[in-house]
């Protein structure tokens, strides 16, 4: 291992330095500064006698003494199913005060790409106790499906209700006999706040969701640098989890909009020629090279789920990083802000979000055979009621027929009864059908014109014949 003294300049989060030999991309570099300290770092850039190099801990305490060594690996993370329960930092050091980790093995963070013709297609259904996702969006094993944000809204409450409820089903039912894939949340956290940091370990340790979960924390004040490295230790070990140890994973990342930031950071740092609004040109395939991660494959029981989380600037859903995201992911999950300051939790604005895999993973034997005509009549009911609150404003109410008052009557116990349930409540999906079924009750059965005619006589709720009947 050759050890160098020759680091030319500093600039930003970046270390350039000459050498006389190959140096590999990705390579792991420690860099001793003059008062004794080590700090890690990556190579960003080879050529002829010079390499750049990106440091994890922050370039402070850094000169032109110090010395370089470069040590002929590529970042590794150290997994093991002992890391479930524990709270690592942003470059994958524990911070909970638990012992040291002693791994099976230490995986490239980079990862392997799933080969398309071993994936197999994700159509199980994943169960988060969120009505406006189970119901009307529904996340299947395998998928990736973001949370489309904006700042102040309450994102964070609900990926902790997801990461606390998120159960598979017949996992549930299987492990009564000890069969069957056990269920895990790999929690990614980039460029969050103390007190966020606080808000979500105080949550974790409070539900128990903490034993099922492996949690890495990149702080606001950590290095941006750190950031571009965090979502991948995370999908690392989530990967070891799925495909060495037949967990099903979730993996939570919040906020890629901090990681998106770190990227253009890093890039403005190497003076390169910047892409829209100043991102890197290559964003999009640096995203894809995290979302593609997610997925199952033939022959293993494990599977990776992600629901990576952004908060749209200026709540913009065309700018780079949504745009980017929603090309690469599955659909998406919009949190509004009106509905949000009409107090409904969580604010999930359903006529925009997608789950563009819902429909090979419910049904009969997935969730109930009634799911996807219930989706698609509250669906339309919803956005007629929509349409008529514009009428209202300009007609009133009273011009509108008593059809178009129904629907508005809707409209209103959709958000009040579905929608708004509560960041604590968990509900399953047979609940959650039970209340689309009282809402869809509200409309006579003639309007009910995407349900198949046998399941209006199952689960329709006559209270016209009730009364007549109670008579």
């Amino acid at each position: 291992m050759k050890e160098y003294q020759t680091i030319t300049e500093i600039s930003g989060p970046l270390v350039f330095a000459e050498v006389d030999e190959p140096i590999g991309y990705d390579e792991i570099v420690e860099i001793e500064t003059p008062n004794g300290d080590t700090k890690r770092g990556q190579v960003l850039e080879s050529s002829d006698g010079l390499v750049s190099i990106q440091v994890f801990e922050g370039t402070e305490g850094i000169d032109t003494e110090s010395s370089v060594r470069f040590l002929g690996e590529t970042m590794k993370m150290p997994v093991t199913e002992d890391l479930l329960g524990r709270v690592l930092d942003g470059s994958g050091n524990p911070i909970d005060g638990g012992p040291e980790i002693v791994p099976d093995r230490r995986d490239d963070i980079v990862g392997a790409a799933i080969n398309p013709t071993a994936r197999e297609y994700p159509e199980e259904f994943i169960q988060t106790g969120v009505s406006a996702i189970d119901g009307m969006n529904t996340l299947v094993r395998g998928q990736k499906l973001p949370i489309f944000s904006g700042s102040g809204l309450p994102h964070n409450e609900l990926a902790l209700q997801i990461a606390r409820q998120a159960t598979v089903p017949e996992e549930d039912e299987a492990s009564d006999d000890d069969e069957g894939s056990e269920f895990a949340v790999v929690f990614g956290a980039m460029g969050i706040t103390a007190e966020e940091a606080n808000e979500f370990m105080a949550d974790f340790e409070r539900t128990g969701a903490l034993e099922r979960s492996v949690v890495f924390m990149n702080l606001a004040d950590d290095p941006a640098v750190e950031r571009t490295v965090t979502p991948r230790l995370a999908l690392t070990t989530a990967e070891y989890l799925a495909f060495d140890k037949d967990y099903h994973v979730l993996v939570i990342l919040t906020d890629m909009t901090n990681y998106c930031e770190a990227l253009r950071e890093i890039g403005a740092a190497r003076e390169e020629v910047p892409g829209r609004r100043g991102y890197p040109g290559y964003m999009y395939t640096d995203l894809a090279q995290l979302y593609e991660r997610a997925g199952r494959i033939e022959g293993r029981d494990g599977s990776v789920t992600q629901i990576p989380i952004l908060t749209m600037p200026g709540d913009d859903d065309t700018h780079p990083i949504p745009d980017l995201t929603g090309y690469i992911t599955e659909g998406q999950i919009y949190i509004d802000r009106d509905l949000n300051s009409q107090g409904v939790t969580p604010p999930i604005n359903v006529l925009p979000s997608l789950s563009r895999l819902m429909d090979d993973g419910i049904g009969e034997g997935l969730t109930r055979e009634d799911h996807g005509d219930v989706s698609d009549q509250l669906y339309a009911a919803y956005a007629e009621g929509e349409d008529k609150r514009d009428l209202v404003n300009i007609v009133g109410r009273e011009a509108l027929s008593e059809r178009d008052n129904k629907y508005l009557d809707l409209a209103d116990r959709f958000e009040e009864e579905f929608v708004d349930q509560g960041f604590d409540t968990n509900r399953d999906i047979d609940e959650t059908l039970d209340i689309g079924w009282d809402l869809l009750s509200m409309l006579p059965k003639e309007i009910l014109n995407r349900i198949d005619e046998e399941l209006i006589e199952k689960y329709y709720e006559d209270e016209q014949a009730e009364e007549v009947a109670a008579d």
